[in-house]
């Protein structure tokens, strides 16, 4: 199956003081790792809302601001229009990124309690433009109901990086385990 990855990169990372993309983790902008991660399950990646580096920037058009389904609606707009048939998406404030191979299938699936590891066929395309164009809220979970989106465990813990003091916490935990 052909798949697009999609790094979710639009967000103004208000409650970490600074672009939380570019920080530093273990030498490298936490977007490098994200990045790196996808080409293991991905035939290309885009960047959904934000330039970095020399990557494909799919922009979050006319939802822009509204939160990370403008990203994944960029995304699999930007997978129809290339002929790819899915969509594997990850954010760009967590590690470490889990076995996204687990998700793949016919139908929408996510990483339980971290939505935005997910899988979505190309063809979700229209149905989030419309939920997005009829929704007031624009909630995550709201959308992964009406795409009947299955969820999958994670493989194991999971960061999510909304302060320089998770950043620090993470790699206290890496230390711990080696």
């Amino acid at each position: 199956m052909k798949t697009l990855g999609a790094v979710i990169a639009g967000g103004k990372s208000s409650r970490f003081g600074s672009d939380k993309a570019v920080a530093i983790v273990d030498e490298l902008p936490l977007i490098d790792h994200v990045v790196m991660a996808l080409y293991r399950h991905a035939d290309a990646i885009v960047i959904a809302g934000r330039d970095w580096r020399d990557f494909d920037v799919v922009g979050d058009g006319a939802h822009a601001g509204e939160g990370p389904l403008a990203g994944l609606l960029a995304a699999l707009t930007a997978a129809q229009a290339r002929n790819f048939e899915a969509v594997v998406t990850a954010p760009c404030d967590a590690l470490p990124i889990p076995d996204l191979s687990a998700l793949k299938g016919d139908t929408a699936a996510v990483i339980d309690g971290h939505w935005l590891f997910g899988f979505w066929p190309a063809t979700l395309a229209a149905p989030l433009a419309h939920y997005l164009a009829s929704q007031p809220d624009r909630s995550m979970r709201g959308w992964l109901s009406i795409c009947g989106a299955r969820t999958v465990p994670a493989s194991g813990p999971l960061y999510n990086f909304n302060t320089p003091d998770d950043i620090r916490a993470y790699e206290l935990a890496l230390e711990t385990m080696a």
